[in-house]
């Protein structure tokens, strides 16, 4: 056999294979595309090309902003804005139970006011409209363990963004994060959440409901927060990853596309 046919004969590698199925995908959504619409998905592709290299930073600010307008809304009480500060709580009530037994105060003699006996439900339910005065400060729209939760999410995503760069970093398997992060959590709230299940349904049979403390929902909450981290932003970051560098491939086809057709 000559060397030409030898040549001819040359199974082609795997980046040639890869750049041929990229361009024949490229020409297909050019036809299948009406012109009209083809600013739109470029103008989406760009976006998630931007969103694939920034995502991280992106998830990051959001968690700060979330948590830092829990915190905010005390300020606002604080500084003679109580406008502002109604408004927050009101964002956050949908997403919290905001019951001030179980919610940090700034601006008063205490951080924290633990029930000293049990409340019936409708008192709970009252309870939850308190967002503090002069005497006692302003709770966190935000519970203890919420506030814990997205605080330990904005500490690791923080740490993983200065850490992926630097060597690399594998997920959590999912039976360390149940055991770490869920299981701790589900335990203390779950006995607690039971508890008033059975102090409200059957009387007499236990004498107080369980309620945790100010501790323990701040560490399974942090515990949470920080697994999640843990197991989510390398599958996210892996995931990013690839659709930037299809993205990439994508859009450079598409720009030396249009440069032939000028």
């Amino acid at each position: 056999m000559s060397e030409s046919e030898d040549t001819d004969n040359r199974t082609p590698d795997v980046e040639a294979i890869l750049n041929e199925a990229q361009r024949r995908i490229q020409e297909r959504m050019q036809q299948e595309i009406p012109p009209g619409q083809r600013a739109w998905v470029d103008t989406l592709n760009r976006f998630v090309f931007w969103l694939a290299r920034h995502w991280l930073a992106l998830f990051n600010t959001l968690t700060a902003l979330f948590l830092g307008g829990a915190v905010l809304a005390p300020v606002a009480f604080q500084i003679g804005l109580p406008g502002l500060a109604n408004l927050l709580y009101a964002f956050y009530r949908p997403l919290c139970h905001q019951y001030p037994f179980r919610s940090w105060f700034l601006f008063g003699p205490q951080l924290a006011y633990p029930l000293l006996e049990p409340v019936s439900v409708a008192e709970m339910n009252a309870l939850r409209l308190f967002t503090g005065d002069v005497s006692t400060g302003y709770k966190i729209a935000l519970c203890q363990r919420d506030v814990a939760i997205y605080g330990c999410m904005l500490l690791g995503g923080l740490a993983y963004a200065i850490l992926r760069d630097k060597r690399e970093i594998r997920p959590w398997p999912m039976w360390r994060y149940f055991i770490f992060g869920i299981l701790p959590m589900l335990l203390d709230g779950g006995i607690q959440w039971l508890s008033y299940v059975v102090w409200v349904l059957l009387p007499g049979l236990i004498p107080t409901p369980f309620e945790t403390t100010p501790l323990m929902r701040t560490l399974t909450g942090a515990l949470f927060g920080a697994g999640l981290v843990a197991i989510a932003y390398p599958h996210l970051n892996a995931y990013f990853e690839d659709v930037y560098h299809t993205l990439e491939r994508k859009l450079d086809t598409t720009n030396l596309s249009l440069e032939a057709t000028v």
